[in-house]
């Protein structure tokens, strides 16, 4: 697999796109997530990308997309999310990127007022409808689990009935390995993503919140989950998350020491960077 960044751990510095995949391509990287909404990036800065990335030679794998509005109660908010779904993707497939890490939102009002059934199945049936629009662009979407307590895609259990009934090839999982941690999940339990998952996410964290840490920083035990990844034989990359750094003007120091310390752990699992 490859080793890549998302490039929010530069933005949220108060770096700017050119100097952030600059600085990825210098300290090592294979590849590059784009953290970026189509509908509020102008075409100068779509063109930056494009070009920056291109002259670092550094394949863009995937764009984020945060879309907790597709299972709204509201058929107007739903619509508008489709729409920005597909925008997203004609963004992907402009930057060349391989699929789109989509974030779904969670069960409103505790599960009391809406049936959870009926926020289940809203998002089945749109991602059917995405599914087929990414595919159609030779895409893929990732789904991301969010360890939250009320968040739709929240173990992986959730994860693997909701591809099932979505029932798509172009709609799988993505695993991020702090969100597992987080949620209590056994390694071993990623032997049921085996042909659903097609990215992943690494970031540390204290066991108690959502922290997106250079690996080392925390308490996760990151080699067993990395084993199991291996033998899923994902075609992808694995890429670092990190937001929201302590001390932003040591960001550079920050994601190099995430880098180094991922391709460590890469290694002593026994996942070869290719």
């Amino acid at each position: 697999m490859k080793l890549g960044l998302i490039n929010s751990a530069w933005a949220q510095a108060g770096k700017g796109t050119a100097f952030g995949i600059q600085q990825t391509k210098a300290i090592g990287f294979d590849t590059i997530d784009i953290f970026a909404d189509p509908l509020d990036t102008g075409a100068k800065e779509r063109k930056l990308i494009r070009t920056e990335c291109a002259r670092a030679d550094l394949p863009i794998v995937s764009v984020a997309c945060v879309a907790v509005g597709l299972i709204d109660f509201n058929p107007s908010v739903q619509r508008f999310h489709l729409e920005r779904c597909r925008a997203y993707l004609d963004f992907c497939y402009e930057l060349g990127a391989r699929n789109l890490l989509l974030v779904l939102g969670e069960y409103i009002w505790e599960r009391q007022v809406i049936p959870p059934a009926e926020q289940w199945k809203t998002g089945v049936e749109h991602l059917k409808t995405l599914g087929d629009y990414a595919a159609n662009l030779g895409l893929d979407i990732a789904l991301e689990l969010e360890p939250f307590k009320l968040s739709l895609l929240n173990d992986v259990p959730n994860m693997v009935r909701f591809i099932d009934d979505v029932n798509h090839p172009a709609v799988r999982a993505n695993i991020d390995i702090s969100h597992l941690h987080l949620a209590g999940a056994k390694p071993e339990e990623l032997r049921a993503l085996k042909g659903k998952a097609i990215h992943v996410h690494i970031s540390d964290c204290d066991g108690k919140v959502h922290g997106d840490l250079p690996p080392n920083r925390g308490v996760v035990d990151f080699v067993p989950y990395l084993k199991e990844i291996a033998a899923l034989d994902i075609d992808g990359a694995i890429s670092i998350e990190l937001e929201y750094s302590p001390e932003p003007e040591k960001i550079v120091e920050w994601v190099t020491e995430a880098y180094r310390a991922t391709a460590d752990l890469m290694q002593e699992a026994g996942i070869a960077r290719e």
